[in-house]
């Protein structure tokens, strides 16, 4: 008579409790030691996603982050430059389900000590405001007038029609802050609706898969819906990533990319995070084929100087002809994805200097 043997297979949520644990093991364990302000600053982003995303973290996946909850206020009193990094972890970490209380004390140090007083941005210190508020702590930032530059800084479209990623970045985490990372109407005009279209096409153009995933989510935070385009864009990107386990994995990677793409498929409705992980060193790859056509596109206008044309559709077929066969791909596809490309166009050959000197003269 032969043994019948039961076969036992994981359950989807076990699967995913496990890939989850295994993610925060590697980032909290074996990437950088917890006194390096980049070791903060990974974990405050990993925990900031789960936590906005509404993920469920398993208890026992937390457990690499206790000996540092439990010292916090000592990491707090030696490294207060670094107090949004820890304020924002420890809320997380709180909000996960590890102990509670000591984030609106942390905030409360942090006010009475008027660390705010040392940003030098209105971001940063309208995001610090966030922070302290979060637990419930007021502080005087001058918010309504900060608030006021930043929506006059997001709804000139024309900046995010030229390359210049420190401002494309500053527009995304502008509207993370005005929607509070989802959790309520920022308030944001139609320009500052074609400010992110315009900055979603730039990150199409330059595969910039880790700037238009921050743009999916700024734009699904103020109600907009992204072009399918884009979506599916994000969706291969996160797809081709490969992971790195073990003697394999390296300190320098793509982890940011990795995170918000993901960041950006669970704000979508999909599953994020979907590569299985085991406990332990881990790297992420981004697949290094990326058929760019932004620089293409730029030297080819460029060298046009006054042949050139703000005029979408006279330009199209020239740039088509001279560009690469990869990036005529990539420009077709950001054409396709964008209602507006036209108007984006416009601003982006900048020939508007040479049209004023031509009034001027006249």
């Amino acid at each position: 008579m032969s043994n019948v043997i039961q076969l036992t297979f994981p359950s989807r949520r076990d699967q995913r409790a496990a890939t989850i644990a295994a993610l925060l093991d590697t980032f909290a364990n074996h990437r950088r030691d917890m006194d390096d302000v980049f070791w903060m600053k990974e974990n405050a982003e990993i925990l900031n996603i789960l936590e906005c995303t509404g993920e469920v973290v398993d208890q026992d996946a937390l457990a690499p982050y206790r000996a540092f909850y439990d010292t916090i206020e000592t990491r707090l009193e030696f490294f207060p430059q670094y107090y949004r990094f820890l304020l924002s972890i420890c809320q997380d970490l709180e909000a996960h389900g590890i102990g509670s209380g000591k984030a609106r004390a942390l905030a409360q140090w942090v006010a009475d000590q008027g660390l705010v007083d040392a940003e030098l941005s209105d971001l940063q210190r309208a995001e610090a405001q966030r922070l302290l508020a979060r637990n419930g702590v007021m502080v005087d930032v001058g918010q309504e007038a900060i608030n006021a530059r930043l929506h006059r800084f997001v709804s000139r479209a024309d900046t995010f029609a030229i390359p210049n990623k420190k401002a494309a970045y500053e527009l995304t985490h502008i509207v993370f802050y005005l929607s509070e990372y989802g959790r309520r109407d920022p308030g944001l005009n139609t320009q500052t609706r074609k400010s992110l279209e315009f900055a979603g096409t730039l990150a199409l153009l330059d595969c910039n898969w880790d700037l238009l995933a921050e743009t999916l989510v700024a734009m699904r935070y103020c109600g907009m819906t992204p072009p399918a385009e884009w979506d599916a864009a994000i969706a291969q990107a996160t797809s081709h990533f490969t992971v790195a386990e073990g003697d394999d994995a390296v300190r320098q990677d793509d982890y940011h990319e990795y995170l918000v793409c993901n960041w950006a498929l669970s704000t979508a409705g999909e599953t994020a995070f979907p590569h299985r992980m085991t406990p332990g060193p881990v790297s992420f790859h981004a697949d290094p084929a990326r058929p760019s056509a932004l620089r293409e596109m730029s030297q080819i206008l460029f060298d046009l100087d006054a042949r050139r044309s703000d005029d979408w559709h006279l330009m199209r077929d020239y740039l088509c002809d001279t560009i690469s066969a990869a990036g005529s791909d990539t420009l077709m596809q950001a054409e396709a994805a964008c209602d507006g490309f036209g108007d984006f166009f416009a601003r982006f050959a900048r020939t508007n200097l040479r049209n004023n000197a031509k009034v001027l003269s006249a």
